[in-house]
């Protein structure tokens, strides 16, 4: 299956029963709401859809789920926490349906300064595997890291790395990201996962979005990217402007609780029937869900038929 990453690949979200337990009725249901969008692909137990707080085993069901659900390319997410464990997966996820893999930053990473030959190793061994793979630069407010750029530049000579999701949410890193892989030898594409910028990554080297604000808005946002890419750049800008009053919304502080946001928008729209997360995460305050509903109303979402039963 050919993989194009030039466009929108939402990280989806996984729903949940109130005991934390897989709702596998409602993720055939969101895959198929999602996959009509027009995604190029999807990414899938990740951090937004809580793959930190799965099985081993409820990862392979959930993939072979999704796989059943979707013809759409799957990227899976990888998290270790050793090499050996980390291939296992790999190959793991690769029988389930996998067409590749977003390496997780791990724990052995946290050293400073990081020993470049660390990451390298540990992703030459998962590409052994044979799929491709994204690298991912994250903030460490989401339990990841940022990489010096002679790590970036030695993670991404690995055969086959073909990407990297930059989500630093830090505009200065991302547009020095794009200059370190623009000075490579090879194309690496250059994924957004900057829910904060998200029209404005593309305007700064990004040609695609790996982004947890996908799960949601997500048609809007294959159109904003549709639109960039053609050179429609007032209709993205427009759509841009929608996208991220949202986002910021989403992702407000605690940064954290994005999960169970997205979940909460989803469910007021009628996507999903319930918001669960699986704990520790909690639920949000009847006051948030309040402030989601207000918003998805100012960004043409969410008309006034919705009643008040359905918001709370």
């Amino acid at each position: 299956m050919a993989l194009n990453l030039d466009g929108l690949i939402p990280a989806t979200v996984l729903p949940m029963h109130v005991d934390g337990s897989i709702d596998e009725d409602g993720l055939r249901s969101y895959i198929g709401w999602i996959d009509r969008q027009g995604p190029v692909a999807l990414a899938i137990n990740v951090d937004t859809g809580e793959g930190p707080h799965l099985t081993h085993d409820e990862k392979i069901r959930v993939l072979n789920i999704v796989r059943d659900v979707t013809d759409l390319p799957i990227v899976a997410g990888l998290a270790g926490p050793s090499t050996d464990a980390a291939v296992r997966q790999a190959r793991d996820f690769k029988a389930a349906g996998a067409n590749a893999l977003l390496v997780f930053p791990i724990p052995a990473y946290l050293s400073e300064p990081l020993d470049p030959r660390i990451p390298v190793q540990y992703h030459e061994a998962i590409a052994q595997v044979g799929l491709p793979l994204i690298l991912f630069q994250l903030q460490p407010a989401l339990a990841g890291l940022n990489y010096e750029p002679d790590t970036i530049r030695a993670m991404a000579s690995v055969e086959g790395v073909v990407a990297i999701k930059e989500a630093s949410f830090d505009a200065r890193r991302f547009v020095e990201t794009a200059r370190i892989l623009a000075g490579l030898p090879r194309s690496i594409k250059l994924l957004t996962g900057n829910d904060n910028f998200i029209l404005e990554s593309f305007m700064l080297g990004a040609t695609g979005a790996l982004i947890g604000f996908g799960a949601v808005m997500t048609q809007e946002q294959v159109d904003m990217i549709d639109a960039w890419h053609g050179g429609r750049i007032d209709e993205a800008k427009a759509l841009g402007k929608r996208v991220q009053r949202l986002a910021d919304v989403v992702f407000a502080r605690p940064v954290g609780d994005y999960r169970v946001r997205l979940k909460e928008c989803l469910r007021i729209l009628g996507v999903l029937e319930t918001a669960h997360v699986r704990k520790p995460l909690l639920p949000i305050t009847d006051a948030d869900r309040a402030r989601l509903a207000d918003v998805l109303r100012e960004v043409g979402l969410l008309g006034e038929r919705e009643d008040a039963e359905t918001i709370a």
